[in-house]
Order: structure tokens, then C-alpha cells, then sequence
């Protein structure tokens, strides 16, 4: 079974015991927190979509660690005018375990 969820202004195809790195939570690592924006849920060719299928959808997650990702460097140049400016930017995360997908 698999569920389509939205966190943090993106969407995530989830299955149960997969982790993933979703935008940081204010929650605390051992935590359980649920995701209620659940856009699809299906199984195999089974995909259920929309308002009365996914009013009572949810998807339960523990939460495992804060962290930051790696470092994405920003460079900028223009040529023959002397410019350039380098800049690094590290994202913060949360790695999220999915418990259960409740359909």
C-alpha cells in the first residue's frame, strides 16, 4: 500500500516502514506525529483520489533525527566584468519514519 502525502509545501510517495527526508518539524526525535494531507492512497492498480475517498486518511510516522542536508554550493559569475561570488546554503531537515498508512 502507498500514500501520497504533502509536508512542508511538497508531496512525498510513501510506504509503510520506508524513511524519508521531509522540510524540519518543530516536533521531538521519538515522537509520533500525523500526517493528515493525504492527496491519494492505492494499492497496486487500486488508486483512490479526491474528497470522500481521503476524508478519513491518514498516514503515522515516528519521527528519527533533525539533521542538515549537504552542502549546495551557489556560484555566480560574469565574465570580463571581474564578478563572482560564491555562496553555500545547508537545508534543514527531519528524517521521518512511516509507522502505518490508515486509509
Amino acid at each position: 500500500m502507498f500514500a501520497i502525502v504533502e509536508s512542508g509545501g511538497k508531496q512525498y510517495r510513501v510506504r509503510e516502514g520506508q524513511r524519508l527526508k521531509v522540510a524540519r518539524m518543530d516536533q521531538e526525535p521519538g515522537e509520533e506525529v500525523v500526517l493528515d494531507s493525504v492527496l491519494a492512497v492505492g494499492q497496486d492498480d487500486d488508486v483512490q483520489f479526491g474528497k470522500p475517498y481521503l476524508d478519513q486518511a491518514r498516514v503515522v510516522c515516528d519521527i528519527l533525527e533533525h539533521d542538515r542536508d549537504k552542502k549546495v554550493i551557489v556560484f555566480k559569475k560574469k565574465r570580463r566584468k571581474g564578478y563572482s561570488k560564491k555562496q553555500g546554503h545547508r537545508q534543514d531537515f527531519t528524517a521521518v519514519k512511516v509507522k502505518s498508512i490508515q486509509a
